[in-house]
């Protein structure tokens, strides 16, 4: 019993010291996954704590449970808009950008390490793959506004190219202790059977789920074990059936997240803190197998190779796989950046370990070091590099915060409170005078004042500073948050000061500022116009520079049209 209890507190003062950390770690731009690593790494053997571990059986567990939960909580969030957006390159990445990262590399690696190339592709196979539970993490605790055609793409990527990734790893596993059972045919059989069950189990999970969401009645407490344990349910029989379990359980929680009913909406926070606890657990775990003394030995290696995957072979491979697609080149770069390596290395590195392949360890070592690099160099400066290539948004209005209060199945209201900012159309003026045109039906539903709840009476007037709450369309909170918003100079330098209508057609623009067009883009409406430059789906921050006169999409509307342009004159 006492062991027991021992266990239970040194894993309690693990996670708590891992959280508390996090704290210090966000003041230094430290990325959190990274603090997690570093406090298993310094309980282990060799740092303060001297906890012995070395179960590589149970490290594969904890990381495949871990993944499989933080695959479904990405699903969940993860919107059908994300997949008209950036199916098609996402795929590409997913799959031939995979290959082409791992060839490069590999490559690299058996002339660089002198070792045998079936183990220098097998390394490269383990790093090849950008890792979901890094790009989630990382990408949504920046604080950076990306339009929304990089940050579907760098998700669905990390969503999707598991498959691959374990294709290549298995494939050269079996070249090493098996060659004889291993060819062409096989590999191909195994990558159908991986892709194929992993998008059947997925859509099939996940509509049945939803459906099953949608006609049960729980305790709301219940609604979060229900999806989680389906997800696992998902992964689980995916696996034995031989198809991919990440794929399907990634692909499950999208479905369910996009079928909105009030059993799906309240569970979100909860999801939430279940993804952090399997974070945290996996990389404490993590950091727990890994020896600090191999690690700083394999650590001069390591650096090298981490460099030649960052600046080499990501860029090219993400090159080749997006030439084809409207993205600009600042875009390609900065997708090639983001390319961040976490927990599914780790876990992929550990399979050659439990295999008995020769020079497992040394591949072990060397993934763990790429890992911690790859997260010290690209996670930390995500914002940095999102600012230096220019494919950043101006922070904007939205609500303070959004409840919803469902009151049947299928019928719910918005809450949405907003902050009132000095010099914003919303100060001294009354709240029910938000409530105009299109927003019409909002209606007011509480005033705080320094903490307090003030009486909403005709003559009441706002300040800056107080929090208002009001029932609203929950479509239209981004809109109603820019009457609470003060001057916001950081849009009007990004978009312009002036607002120009899509319907408006470009050679009419042309001749009123002397501007340079093409005669066969005259006659074009300007929505048209950057459907032409940017393909059917632009978004928000596509500029078209016109002998500098900047035009750049402002706004979009649900259905993905262009609602807004803004125009910005040259000085």
């Amino acid at each position: 019993m006492d062991s027991l209890n021992t266990f239970f507190l040194i894993i309690a003062l693990l996670l708590f010291i891992s959280v508390v950390a996090s704290r210090v770690s966000s003041r230094f731009g430290m990325p959190l996954l990274l603090v997690f690593l570093v406090v298993g790494m310094l309980a282990g053997e060799e740092g303060l704590g001297g906890i012995k571990f070395d179960n590589f059986a149970f490290a594969n567990m904890v990381g495949q449970l871990a993944l499989a939960i933080i695959l479904l909580d990405g699903g969940l969030r993860t919107k059908f808009d994300s997949f008209r957006l950036a199916l098609k390159p996402a795929a590409v990445l997913a799959t031939w950008g995979v290959i082409a990262t791992v060839a490069l590399l590999g490559i690299f690696a058996t002339f660089f390490l002198n070792i045998d190339w079936k183990l220098g592709v097998l390394m490269a196979a383990i790093v090849g793959s950008t890792d979901a539970a890094a790009v989630f993490s990382l990408l949504r605790s920046s604080g950076v506004r990306l339009n929304s055609r990089i940050s579907a793409t760098l998700e669905l990527e990390s969503g999707c190219n598991d498959p691959m990734a374990i294709l290549l790893v298995s494939a050269f596993i079996g070249l090493i202790m098996n060659p004889a059972e291993t060819d062409s045919a096989s590999m191909l059989t195994l990558l159908a059977t991986q892709l194929g069950l992993g998008l059947f189990s997925g859509y099939a999970a996940g509509k049945l789920l939803a459906k099953i969401l949608e006609r049960i009645s729980l305790a709301e407490g219940l609604y979060a074990i229900l999806i989680a344990s389906g997800g696992l349910l998902v992964f689980a029989v995916t696996n034995l059936l031989g198809g991919s379990g990440f794929l399907a359980v990634y692909l499950a929680g999208v479905f369910i997240g996009n079928s909105r009913n009030s059993s799906t909406e309240h569970v979100l926070n909860v999801m939430d803190g279940l993804a952090w606890l399997a974070q945290a657990s996996m990389f404490l775990v993590l950091g727990l197998l890994v020896s600090p003394a191999r690690l700083i030995e394999t650590g001069p290696k390591a650096v090298v190779i981490a460099a030649f995957l960052i600046f080499a072979a990501r860029p090219l491979a993400v090159w080749t796989s997006l030439k084809f697609f409207s993205y600009r080149s600042r875009e390609v770069a900065y997708i090639s950046w983001v390319g961040l390596r976490g927990a599914v290395p780790i876990t992929l590195a550990i399979t050659p370990v439990m295999m008995d392949v020769p020079g497992s360890l040394m591949l072990f070592d060397v993934a763990f070091a790429v890992v911690i690099l790859s997260l010290l160099i690209q996670g930390a400066t995500i914002p940095f590099f999102a600012r230096l290539l220019k494919v950043d948004l101006p922070p904007k209005p939205e609500p303070l915060s959004q409840r919803e209060i469902w009151l049947a199945d299928k019928l719910a209201v918005s809450l949405q409170s907003f902050k009132v900012e000095a010099n914003s159309d919303a100060e001294d003026s009354h709240p029910s005078a938000m409530t105009r045109d299109r927003f019409s039906d909002g209606r007011i539903f509480a005033l705080l004042r320094n903490g307090e709840n003030i009486a909403v009476l005709p003559s009441t007037q706002m300040k800056a500073g107080d929090i208002v709450w009001f029932i609203l369309d929950e479509r239209l909170g981004d809109d109603f948050a820019q009457q609470f918003a003060g001057n916001n100079h950081g849009e009007q330098t990004f978009f312009g000061a002036f607002n120009l209508n899509p319907e408006a057609i470009v050679g009419d623009l042309a001749e009123a500022y002397g501007l340079p067009v093409d005669e066969h883009e005259r006659n074009l409406r300007l929505d048209e116009l950057f459907r032409r430059r940017f393909g059917d789906m632009p978004v928000a921050g596509d500029c078209i520079d016109l002998n500098g006169f900047k035009i750049t999409v402002k706004e979009l509307d649900n259905k993905a049209q262009i609602r807004q342009l803004g125009l910005k004159i040259p000085d």
